[in-house]
């Protein structure tokens, strides 16, 4: 990774990290990106990068998501690239949004993990509301529905299903961590679990369902052959 006193602020010129969002002298936004070969960070202005000489991976683009409102802040969306990985991001709030099929491969592709935690830092929005707030996808307006993902990480996110996901600032960051930790596994192995008590539990009710069946089809034969008894017996009595 490039040292940290090769980057400057490019507003005030001050020393950075190259892991910061924003400086922290004047807080204006710094547009690091991620190197698609080494994974450095390098300014956005930089064509290529300064340790390895690759070309710059993140680019922004004018055409598709160019007029795409963020649904945390609604300030206008920046179509980005990290690594391979296309993204809408939030120039006030540090919001992202990641389409369907780029979230999919990033849950399952090392690489982009690996750009994602080059790219982004831990940083969280600052002053974020605790209040659970619904908002309307980008893509097509509807309201998106609040999901834990993977089910155990505590990281909440606003999806819409067949479009993207949204993520507030860090929370990318979170959920790639929580992938390279095992947490997917995890939850895979969770819901196996659930499934086989699922099992488990419907397998008891038709056992115990059965067992009735059997106990009403005795106690409706015995009481048939009680009848039977009775008719033989009053024959009899007849009979003599």
């Amino acid at each position: 990774m490039a040292d940290a006193s090769s980057l400057h602020c490019p507003n005030c010129g001050a020393a950075v990290q190259s892991e910061a969002g924003r400086c922290p002298f004047c807080r204006a936004r710094l547009a690091t990106v991620s190197c698609p070969a080494c994974f450095a960070l390098m300014f956005a202005g930089a064509a290529f990068c300064e340790k390895c000489g690759a070309k710059r991976a993140r680019v922004a683009d004018e055409g598709e998501g160019a007029h795409a409102r963020c649904p945390g802040c609604k300030s206008e969306l920046q179509r980005i690239a990290v690594g391979t990985m296309a993204m809408l991001e939030c120039a006030a709030c540090d919001g992202i949004w990641v389409d369907a099929q780029d979230f999919e491969r990033l849950c399952a592709d090392r690489d982009s993990q690996s750009a994602v935690l080059h790219r982004l830092s831990r940083r969280e929005a600052a002053g974020a509301s605790t209040r659970v707030q619904y908002r309307p996808c980008p893509r097509c307006g509807k309201m998106m529905n609040r999901v834990n993902f993977g089910k155990v990480s505590g990281t909440v996110v606003d999806v819409c299903k067949g479009h993207g996901t949204f993520l507030d600032a860090g929370e990318l960051h979170q959920i790639v961590t929580f992938i390279l930790d095992g947490g997917l596994e995890r939850a895979r192995e969770r819901r196996l679990e659930e499934i086989r008590d699922e099992e488990r539990k419907l397998l008891d009710e038709r056992r115990k369902a059965a067992h009735e069946r059997d106990r009403q089809s005795t106690t409706s034969t015995l009481g048939t052959r009680s009848v039977i008894d009775i008719a033989d017996l009053v024959d009899l009595i007849g009979g003599n």
